[in-house]
């Protein structure tokens, strides 16, 4: 069976690699003759709506998955009347735009951080004076890791943070921001038959704007936290009748979870299942979207923690001189902000938080 995967990047990568091992074959389409899937499959070089490279991409693939959800939607479509497409093209469209997702989530009586949909600064202000001070102006569209935000705590911000995205084309969104606990995220995955899986909590810890560590299972999580999150996942898949991996970003408040974002795909929170799972979150997805049974989410460890390599990539040999430790490299050429690999560790508790203090050192010293 060959999978089409659309964008060509790590996460891409990382699918190609843990379907091989199941005997599946991969062709990406991006516009990036330098996409590093292109490393480990077939790689077309082209524009996601040229109809010529689209129709070499789709050539003798069985079925279609991405990797990132800022594919557009009119090419996912297109190829949706002639291929089977996973996770299905409502759920592309809904991960696009911040409203429709905090709309969808609050449809099906999941709680949100309050926010608005703003088009101009006289409609920020009075946002604002709903919501309420801080908040985070958002474009509803194409932002990541930071990027496409503003914190507001003034007035003085607030028409700062308008200059400098005010003007974006697809919109921006006022969100309120929650003085939370912890952010979390519940990675799950759903069959074509409507069977769910869910991988424990994750701690995640973020920098700049960037998932800077993950820690699996996250610490202090009861079984009523965990079946919230589950429960909160499980409505979005059963919703939009999704197939593949699901991941929800959520702010911790004491007991209560509010979902902030959703990602229809498999999520850099979720890297440290490739070493510290019994089926990791990339041959969770293409076992989805293939209509294969799923693999078991249970742990292969006692305790697992993950850390994003930003801008550079550290010593090799010292990082793999440390036990339990798995380096993860991208084929992407290091430069301030771009992720270029991550590492994970696995073991009891206590040997990975010394192994993370241990690969804290080798990595800002690099």
């Amino acid at each position: 069976m060959v999978i089409g995967i659309l964008g060509g990047g790590q996460l891409g990568r990382m699918l190609a690699l843990a379907g091989y091992e199941l005997g599946l074959r991969f062709r990406f389409l991006d516009p990036s003759p330098k996409a590093p899937a292109g490393h480990v499959g077939d790689l077309v070089v082209g524009d996601y709506l040229d109809p010529a490279a689209v129709d070499r991409f789709a050539a003798g693939c069985e079925v279609i998955t991405y990797e990132f959800e800022n594919v557009p939607v009119e090419a996912v479509k297109k190829l949706a009347a002639r291929l089977p497409v996973y996770p299905p093209v409502r759920a592309l469209e809904v991960g696009q735009d911040r409203i429709a997702e905090k709309t969808l989530f609050a449809s099906l009586g999941l709680e949100v951080p309050a926010f608005r949909a703003v088009g101009s600064s006289a409609e920020v202000r009075a946002a604002a004076r709903e919501i309420g001070l801080p908040a985070v102006l958002k474009t509803r569209r194409m932002g990541y890791d930071g990027k496409g935000q503003a914190v507001i705590r003034t007035e003085v911000e607030m028409e700062a943070a308008w200059a400098r995205i005010g003007e974006h084309p697809g919109g921006l969104i006022l969100e309120q921001m929650v003085a939370f606990e912890r952010e979390l995220s519940v990675i799950s995955v759903r069959s074509r038959s409507g069977e769910m899986r869910y991988y424990p909590l994750i701690e995640n810890v973020h920098a700049g704007g960037i998932l800077a560590r993950s820690t699996a299972p996250a610490p202090r999580v009861s079984a009523a936290l965990r079946a919230r999150a589950e429960s909160a996942a499980r409505a979005v898949a059963a919703h939009l009748n999704y197939v593949g991996v699901l991941t929800l970003e959520l702010f911790q408040v004491g007991e209560r979870l509010l979902v902030n974002e959703m990602a229809p795909r498999v999520h850099n929170s979720g890297h440290w299942t490739i070493d510290g799972s019994v089926a990791g979150q990339f041959e969770n997805h293409v076992r989805a979207v293939a209509g294969w049974p799923l693999g078991s989410t249970a742990m292969a460890a006692e305790s697992v923690a993950m850390m994003n390599l930003v801008g550079h990539i550290p010593d090799r040999a010292a990082v793999l001189e440390v036990p339990g430790a798995h380096l993860h490299l991208y084929g992407k050429s290091p430069r301030p902000g771009r992720k270029v690999g991550h590492i994970t560790i696995a073991g009891s508790t206590a040997d990975v938080k010394a192994a993370e203090a241990r690969l804290a050192t080798i990595v800002q010293r690099s």
